[in-house]
Order: C-alpha cells, then sequence, then structure tokens
C-alpha cells in the first residue's frame, strides 16, 4: 500500500522554501495538500474581515498552485482538534505535516491535535518555516531568553541558516481527483478598500519582492520613516504575515552591502524578536511585561477612544494614520508609532484597546508583532521606549510628513491647509480657514487634548504607577 501523508498549511501559504511540504514529499507516496478554516481563529479575539478575506484569496491562488503540480488543495471547516484527525482518518494518511507555530493559541491547538491524532496511530510532524531562526534557537550563553532588541540581533547574526528550498516542480497527489479542488468557502468582504489591498497568493507576494529589491531596499535607511514617500517601505508585511514568502528567503536575497539592506534585514529580525518573546513569556498577551505598569491607571473615556479610531482627534498626523488603517488595512509602521504614542500616553487609554483595534483592520496583523509594538510604545514591555518620551505629534509630522503630503492624502478636508500649518490647523485665522476651505471645529475637529497638558498627565501616571509598585 501507498504510504499517505498531509501537508496541513496554515501560515504558510506557499510553495517556495516550504520544509514541512519539502518533508512531506519525500515522506510519502502520496502527498494530500490541506487547508482548514479554523472557526475558533475566524470568530476570536482577534477576527478581522480584511484579513480573513486576504488569507481566504491566497488560499485560492494556493490551491491553483498545488492543482498545476499534480495535487488537490482539499478544504474543511472546523476546529482541528476535530476536522483534521477526522480527515486523516478518511484519507489513510499516517503523518501529517506543519510549519511550527510560535503563538500560545497555535501551540495549544497543536499539542491538542497531537494527542488526537496519535491515539488513531497518526504521527504529527513540524517542521520550521515561519522565521529564519526558531523562537526558542536564539537564546543567551546560559540558555535564557533576551528581552532587549540589540542582543537578540546578535545572537541571531551568529546562528548558521538553513539553506532555502526550491519550490516543487510536481506534487504527488493520489491518483483519482489528483487535479480536484475543493470549493473555497466564502468569507465576508474586507471592510477595507481592495483597490488599496495589495494582490493575495504567493505569485503576487513574489513580484513585490522582487520590485523592492529591484528599487527600493538600497534607500530603506532613508525612506522608512518618511510617511509622504509611498514606496519608501517594502509592503511585504502581509505576506510575511500569511507565509507567502518565507523570511529566510526575504534576508538571503536582501543581504548585501550598504545601510539600507542592513535596516531592512534588521525589520525582519524585529518581527522575530517579538515572536521570541510571546514564545517565552505569553502572558503579554495579556499583562504587560514591565510588571511596574501593571497597575499604571488608565482613562475610562469611550469617546475619546472613538474619535481616535475613526480619525477625528483633531490631531492631522494622528488622524490620518488611523484613515489609512480603516480605508487600507494597512498603516505606515512610523504612523503606527504615532497613533499608538497618542492613544497610550496623550489620552492614557489603556494600550490593549489600541492593540485590539489594529487587528480589527490590519492584513498584516500579527499576534506577537502588534502586540511587541503597542507594549514598546506604551513603554510596558521588553526593551520598551522609556515611558517620559511621548510622541509630540506636531513635531513628528513635521518631521516625517513636512509638505504634509501623507495628511492631505488620508484627511481630505485640509488638503487646502498651507504647509506651515497643516500640522497644527488650529493655529489658522479665520480668513486663512476661510481660505482653506475648512473651519476648525466643524469640518475638521479642534484637538481633543492639549498635547503639552496630556503629557504632564502621563508622566505623572506612569511615575506613580512605578513608586506603586516598588
Amino acid at each position: 500500500m501507498p504510504s499517505i501523508a498531509i501537508a496541513w498549511f496554515r501560515r504558510d501559504l506557499r510553495l517556495h522554501d516550504h520544509p514541512a511540504l519539502t518533508a512531506t514529499i519525500e515522506a510519502a507516496d502520496v502527498v494530500i495538500p490541506l487547508f482548514v478554516f479554523d472557526e475558533t481563529l475566524l470568530g476570536g479575539r482577534f477576527a478581522s474581515a480584511n484579513r480573513t478575506w486576504f488569507m481566504r484569496e491566497s488560499v485560492a491562488g494556493l490551491s491553483r498552485a498545488l492543482a498545476e503540480r499534480g495535487a488537490a488543495l482539499r478544504l474543511v471547516v472546523g476546529r482541528p482538534a476535530d476536522v483534521v484527525p477526522a480527515f486523516a482518518c478518511e484519507t489513510g494518511a499516517t503523518q501529517v505535516f506543519v510549519t511550527r507555530d510560535a503563538a500560545p493559541y497555535g501551540r495549544r491547538r497543536d499539542r491538542e491535535l497531537a494527542h488526537r491524532l496519535a491515539a488513531d496511530g497518526v504521527t504529527m510532524r513540524a517542521r520550521r518555516g515561519l522565521y529564519v531562526h526558531e523562537p526558542d534557537e536564539v537564546l543567551t550563553r546560559d540558555g535564557r531568553p533576551f528581552t532587549v532588541y540589540s542582543p537578540f540581533r546578535r545572537a541571531w547574526e551568529a546562528l548558521e541558516r538553513r539553506p532555502v528550498l526550491a519550490a516543487p516542480d510536481r506534487i504527488p497527489g493520489p491518483a483519482t481527483g489528483a487535479r480536484r479542488r475543493d470549493p473555497i468557502p466564502e468569507v465576508p468582504p474586507p471592510t477595507a478598500d481592495r483597490a488599496l489591498i495589495p494582490v493575495p497568493g504567493e505569485a503576487a507576494a513574489r513580484d513585490r519582492l522582487a520590485a523592492w529589491l529591484a528599487r527600493g531596499v538600497d534607500g530603506y535607511a532613508d525612506t522608512r520613516n518618511r510617511l509622504d514617500d509611498e514606496d519608501g517601505t517594502s509592503r511585504l508585511s502581509q505576506d510575511l504575515r500569511w507565509g507567502l514568502l518565507s523570511p529566510l528567503e526575504i534576508v538571503e536575497r536582501a543581504d548585501g552591502a550598504g545601510e539600507g539592506r542592513r535596516v531592512f534585514t534588521g525589520e525582519v529580525v524585529w518581527r522575530e524578536f517579538y515572536a521570541h518573546v510571546l514564545w517565552h513569556y505569553p502572558r503579554v498577551l495579556h499583562e504587560p511585561f514591565q510588571e511596574a505598569f501593571a497597575g499604571l491607571r488608565v482613562a475610562d473615556d469611550p469617546a475619546a477612544l472613538e474619535a481616535w479610531a475613526a480619525g477625528r482627534t483633531g490631531y492631522p498626523i494622528v488622524d490620518a494614520a488611523m484613515r489609512q488603517l480603516r480605508a487600507s488595512g494597512f498603516v505606515h509602521n512610523r504612523a503606527r508609532m504615532i497613533a499608538a504614542s497618542f492613544l497610550a500616553k496623550d489620552l492614557l487609554l489603556g494600550y490593549r484597546l489600541g492593540e485590539a483595534e489594529f487587528m480589527r483592520h490590519l492584513t498584516d496583523g500579527d499576534v506577537a508583532s502588534n502586540n511587541g509594538g503597542w507594549q514598546w510604545t506604551a513603554s510596558t514591555g521588553t526593551d520598551p521606549q522609556p515611558y517620559f518620551r511621548i510622541f509630540n505629534p506636531v513635531l513628528q509630522g513635521r518631521r516625517f510628513d513636512p509638505d504634509g503630503a501623507y495628511v492631505r492624502r488620508w484627511v481630505p478636508e485640509l488638503a487646502l491647509v498651507p504647509g506651515a500649518r497643516i500640522h497644527e490647523p488650529w493655529t489658522m485665522t479665520a480668513d486663512e480657514q476661510t481660505a482653506a476651505r475648512v473651519r476648525i471645529g466643524t469640518d475638521y475637529p479642534a484637538p481633543i487634548v492639549d498635547h503639552p497638558s496630556a503629557r504632564e498627565r502621563a508622566l505623572a501616571a506612569y511615575a506613580a504607577a512605578r513608586v506603586a509598585a516598588q
């Protein structure tokens, strides 16, 4: 009898450099690709119509690519612990290959599933693939996890990398119906404008990578913080989130001389650092890493939260960021930090409210990276921004959107505001407002907080929390 194995795709929706898929092909005579529409994730704490739609369309691309190589992607809906064992029994598979997951939910799911499969005589085998180096591989000399980025990066860079694997030319699917594809379940449409979401699927992601390496990576150190430069960043984050691209292949292809390439690789390392933190300290999804700030007294202000989320704070750079998020399912990283600082420091609202709002919309929403970024900005995480560093939204706007192009794109009611006033339109005279065709307080809100006063309030709250924790 031929040996049968399942290649279960999850956050690895690609054929290039896919260790679990390669191992499945090597281990079995017949390979059955599988994708599970996991009801627990699709309706869970961080559900997102944008992310689900991007995933669904990427699964469709994967299905076509697999069929071209001789194997049909099978699709099931339900809890993996229930449907995967049943599918293995139905197909006669004796092994299930997966890419190792680092998130708490994924680890719990895989432990439960491995136990259920073993009871049926089926072996679950995990391979690397989500990261260049696995989260539990990068350790201090005495075997402890890192909590600071710089030494983590040095240790990460010192580790040997595995070879990049080629995509298979052919996958030995079942002889009968090998090219038949299951219909892909429908999902709700994205809340963002589809025209602003990058084209899903591995083929489009590989085109984006090639274009970035050809046109942008060498200047990345100079362009990465410029909000007015739409081509200043790679826009590969959703491709990494869904495994349309291998992080190892990205790093290998980006390697080379120059500060731009070094800084770009550093962004991949940040992603791996936050996965490392979540692996070793899963509690960060529910509480601050810095226990001194667990008792931080935050404001209870639903109106301020809604104004922030809707991009109606009266601070143009903050509002542009939040409107970009809702319109496109993406936010430039510098804009994420500015908007996050405003929520956590100026409004003194709990960072977890912002963490959830971002995850609700982001096509690239990654639990580890989003949590790590929010805790960094809120000064509650590993390797945090010191709590007394509070972004001034006016100065940030002037520095990273000097002519106001980013603000004018996402806050069109300010399109005619002069460049000298674009980041503080409330300083315009009545005549200037008339000329700009915007009346502050009517057409565009006045600032909902005074930044200098809000800064002092935040400093006092953080200092009080530190004293109380001593």
